[in-house]
């Protein structure tokens, strides 16, 4: 129980680093010679993810949206310490969300309308998961819905993987979010 509210209390916390937009590594462009360099290789993120979201156009008030992400470890080393979180949109009935994820033993916790996802699974260069949120809309929804999912993944060093979300923040851990929208139009 003890760890089920550290996680949910983390919530918080993550869907702030997830809707900051994700900078690119190589937007830190100096012209100072060699220490700026090595102080800019130590600033490229361990993992970089390429996600994928999918979500409906259009859909009526009151029926049922899917939202697939897919997440791909593009390199240059293996995920560690990586989690899958966002925040769905307000006219989704969040007692009636369910997920299914490609790695076994998957957790998701949420509080209110942000969600965070653990897979127990380091991912290799080139290996990916796929996950599906299964959503039932509120019958008073209407405009557009918008949905931010994405992974956030933590620059862990050797003989750190087994520290928890809430102690990587501590310690001050670099965390990189890799973010995306999707929108979805109500009919009626």
């Amino acid at each position: 129980m003890r760890n089920s509210v550290t996680k949910v209390a983390s919530l918080g916390l993550l869907a702030g680093v997830l809707l900051l937009p994700a900078v690119p590594a190589a937007a830190n462009t100096t012209a100072a010679g060699t220490a700026a360099v090595s102080a800019s290789v130590l600033d490229d993120p361990f993992n970089v993810f390429k996600v994928s979201v999918k979500a409906p156009k259009k859909a009526k008030a009151g029926g049922k949206v899917t939202y697939q992400v897919k997440a791909l470890n593009t390199g240059p080393y293996i995920a560690d310490a990586w989690f899958l979180g966002g925040q769905f949109p307000k006219g989704v009935d969040l007692k009636r969300v369910t997920y299914r994820s490609s790695v076994k033993k998957t957790q998701c916790f949420s509080e209110g309308r942000a969600f965070l996802c653990f897979a127990p699974k380091a991912l290799k260069k080139g290996e990916s998961v796929s996950f599906s949120f299964y959503t039932k809309l509120t019958k008073k929804a209407k405009g557009t819905q918008t949905a931010a999912l994405g992974v956030i993944s933590y620059d862990v060093q050797t003989g750190m993987e087994n520290l928890s979300k809430e102690e990587l923040d501590r310690l001050g851990i670099p965390a990189h979010g890799y973010l995306k929208t999707v929108k979805t139009k109500i009919v009626r």
